[in-house]
């Protein structure tokens, strides 16, 4: 679509992992319990209900996320709760409260951040079956609004993986199954720049980028019909992925904000903001860049490897055991970028799921090096590694299974005198100049050895034998 210009931009809900709602003691467990039980007046928006003050995690988790996207934090000034005034049924209040900015004008990904802010998490309302569950309601959520700087769906979906991969490093967020995002876009087409349109309440990032791809489609067939793009909001129908006419687009006054004057203002010091920063991880970015100079790794290893943390950690874990240099590091991005991340994706689990630590591939590695299994054997431990989730160690797999290396020669000659005699167009196209008839015969002996067998050794034998009846 090169000849259509768009400017997007998001605004990202995340919920915080916290014990209790933003306002009140109420558990934020609202996946497990029965409806309407997590409550209490106050997230009930009960008349005369007074909320607590802010929870203070969740104010120091907003804090620490606008200093990872690089946002100058509101000091020593005072950040209000608001009231978001809509006629909803998930808003038993008829407000939602929101906090004014609690950081500014950051980047992220070369992204634009205007704001960070800390709101409450609306009930959740079912209207085929006209039924409320307030559980949800009051748990803290963090908003980020980025400038209208993505300029493309791939652009958008990108950041906003990179964004849930720097929630996962932060460890209080709970990441992209409870993300919700807000999509305003507008395109620019045969000279032609359409209104803003919003689309409400979006919650994948393949849903983000799906939006996208349809509302380009969507606005240039009204430009280049002559219509106008009307300025409206619109919802996600997933079932479909396409989107619908809700209503006209808000503006902040059609909002009516106060502020609530139950709540006393935040104020942010310098102080707290440099214990808070002691506290945080690294990003994945830094991370990065650090594993590239630190055990010089290619960077595209060094960015599948920080995409989970629990494989970084363990990456870094293996190879502090074994001793930094170039070949355990090589061997340990091998077995653990390649091969476990392999067998991982097949069985369908996380890493922290399948059970496997890091002393199980320092084990791994260690019988490679001394020449008790072979790299096929060493495979399959793997994915055994994965199946038992991690009960076993690799030495106790081998031994059960016998499936050490063949050291008795003999045996191995036996094995590569089958596979010639059972291969003899093979052992002609050796004979004939085709190396490549060597690797078929390897792989002969292989099965025949069920891997147990040292490929260079064969390789040896093979030669040996072919080379003496030419």
């Amino acid at each position: 679509m090169d000849d259509v210009k768009m400017k997007c931009g998001l605004e990202i809900h995340v919920q915080i992992d916290t014990k209790s709602k933003l306002f009140c003691n109420c558990s934020t467990n609202y996946l497990d319990a029965e409806p309407n039980t997590n409550v209490c007046p106050v997230c009930l928006g009960l008349p005369g209900a007074k909320p607590l003050p802010p929870n203070k995690k969740a104010i120091e988790v907003a804090i620490m996320v606008a200093k990872m996207l690089g946002c100058e934090i509101v000091i020593d000034k005072d950040i209000y709760f608001q009231r978001k005034h809509y006629d909803y049924p998930d808003l038993p209040s008829g407000y939602q409260r929101t906090s004014t900015p609690i950081g500014v004008d950051g980047e992220f990904m070369g992204i634009g951040i205007a704001e960070v802010h800390l709101e409450e998490d609306p009930g959740q309302y079912n209207p085929s079956l006209g039924i409320v569950d307030y559980n949800r309601s009051g748990t803290p959520l963090i908003e980020i609004v980025t400038k209208p700087d993505i300029k493309s769906p791939e652009e958008a979906r990108e950041f906003l993986k990179q964004l849930m991969m720097l929630f996962r490093y932060l460890g209080c967020l709970r990441g992209e199954g409870t993300m919700r995002a807000d999509v305003n876009i507008s395109i620019e087409y045969m000279g032609v720049q359409g209104n803003r349109v919003e689309v409400k309440n979006i919650n994948s990032i393949k849903g983000v980028y799906k939006v996208l791809k349809y509302e380009i489609i969507r606005q240039k067939n009204i430009i280049k019909r002559g219509g106008v793009v009307k300025r409206e909001t619109r919802a996600f129908l997933e079932s479909q992925m396409i989107t619908k006419a809700m209503r006209s687009k808000e503006t902040a006054e059609d909002y009516r904000y106060i502020p609530d004057p139950d709540i006393q203002p935040i104020i942010i010091s310098e102080e707290w903001v440099k214990e808070i920063v002691e506290k945080m991880p690294e990003t994945p970015l830094a991370k990065k860049k650090r594993f590239v100079e630190e055990y010089g790794i290619d960077e595209e290893d060094a960015k599948v490897l920080v995409s989970d943390l629990d494989m970084a950690e363990m990456f870094e874990e293996v190879v502090k055991s074994l001793g930094v240099n170039k070949e355990n590091v090589d061997l340990a991005v091998t077995w653990i970028r390649n091969e476990l991340r392999r067998s991982l994706q097949y069985h369908k689990v996380d890493l922290y799921e399948s059970g496997v630590k890091a002393e199980h591939i320092v084990e791994l590695i260690k019988l490679i090096k001394e020449g008790v299994i072979s790299q096929k054997i060493a495979k399959e431990i793997v994915d055994l590694l994965v199946i038992n989730r991690g009960k076993k160690m690799p030495k106790e797999i081998v031994e059960e299974l016998g499936l050490t290396v063949i050291r008795d020669e003999d045996a191995l000659i036996k094995a590569v005198e089958e596979a010639i005699k059972n291969n003899p167009k093979a052992v002609e196209d050796y004979l004939n100049g085709k190396k490549e008839a060597l690797n078929f015969l390897m792989g002969q002996v292989m099965r025949l050895t069920r891997g147990r067998a040292e490929p260079r050794k064969v390789i040896q034998l093979l030669r040996e034998r072919l080379d003496k009846s030419n």
